[in-house]
């Protein structure tokens, strides 16, 4: 009977470790996103008027306007971009500033357009 109880109690402790391996590994894939970046900045309108990225989750998706800047890319224009980006939340963002923080983790492709 003993020895059912430790196989059982250890079974257990394997599957709450495989929980929280499982948990941790979803949380860091959660935060990057695949991006594609259009090949010329746009006029926006943000605390003035600016220039803006145009950017998109995927090819049949509408562009959008990105606000920010993507630490570690090197924006050329004419060239558009498919980029993968680690996004955090950034604690007490300044009033003018965003919440979140871009951070390239791989240029995917650049192609002249």
């Amino acid at each position: 009977m003993k020895l059912i109880n430790q196989l059982l109690k250890g079974l257990f402790a394997v599957i709450i470790l495989f929980f929280f391996i499982q948990c941790s590994k979803n949380s860091a894939e959660n935060n990057e996103k695949t991006m594609i970046v259009g090949p010329q900045l746009v006029d926006c309108e943000g605390a003035g008027p600016m220039k803006c990225m145009q950017v998109k989750a995927k090819e049949s998706d509408n562009w959008g306007y990105f606000y920010g800047n993507i630490q570690g890319f090197n924006y050329e224009s004419g060239y558009e971009y498919v980029i993968k980006v680690k996004v955090e939340e950034v604690i007490n963002p300044p009033a003018d500033g965003s919440s979140q923080q871009y951070t390239l983790i791989t240029q995917v492709s650049k192609t002249k357009k």
